[in-house]
């Protein structure tokens, strides 16, 4: 028997991973959220404050932020495996120590699981031609090749981020906004000036347009 021949046979694809209990609750009240009656509506209190999966920092209750985490981390695993070939394009292991990874991977995996709830496939092939690649892109030039082996010890950002908050950066930032402060209640106070003048009969050429008086 060939040693390189597989002996047990293998599905050609993997299913895209589906979200836990609270997560699929979430997403129902969403869902009447948007499209349901009024009663129901009503029932589900503040709408503003429901979680939103693809916002993780709306998913404060202990058990659906973990559902969360478990899903985004089996949807990484399913795009490494299903939708890349070259090194390149792997999603790091340490993607959680990466806030921006974290953010753009609950949007990724809300619009792969939107599209595969769809009746047509418009909305999939959107995916794979813009979601999907702009966000690898947009991993590749951020991460670079900081987490090819294992992700840095020390941010490679962090100096210019310490100055940032410093001092010496936030003093000179407070002084700009201030500034745009002082124009913009200047402005409002001329604009309530002007107003109070009260309105004004002119004379109007007609045949110019030109204003007499």
């Amino acid at each position: 028997m060939d040693p390189q021949r597989r002996t047990d046979p293998i599905p050609l694809v993997q299913p895209f991973p589906q979200p836990g209990p609270q997560l699929q609750l979430a997403y129902r009240e969403l869902d009447l959220a948007a499209n349901g009656t009024d009663e129901q509506r009503a029932a589900l209190g503040t709408i503003g404050d429901l979680p939103r999966p693809w916002v993780p920092a709306t998913c404060t209750k202990p058990q659906l932020r973990a559902e969360l985490w478990n899903w985004l981390d089996a949807v990484v695993v399913w795009l490494n495996h299903e939708l890349v070939f070259d090194t390149i394009d792997v999603i790091p292991a340490c993607w959680p120590q990466h806030p921006h990874l974290v953010h753009e991977l609950a949007v990724l995996a809300d619009l792969r699981r939107r599209a595969e709830r769809s009746l047509i496939s418009n909305d999939l092939e959107e995916w794979h031609r813009y979601a999907l690649p702009t966000f690898l892109e947009r991993m590749r030039h951020r991460i670079a090749e900081h987490c090819n082996d294992d992700h840095p010890t020390v941010w490679p950002s962090a100096g210019r981020f310490s100055r940032h908050l410093d001092d010496e950066g936030a003093i000179p930032r407070q002084r700009v906004f201030a500034d745009d402060l002082i124009v913009t209640r200047s402005t409002m106070a001329l604009d309530a000036g002007n107003l109070g003048s009260g309105p004004r009969l002119r004379v109007v050429d007609t045949d110019s347009g030109e204003i007499l008086d």
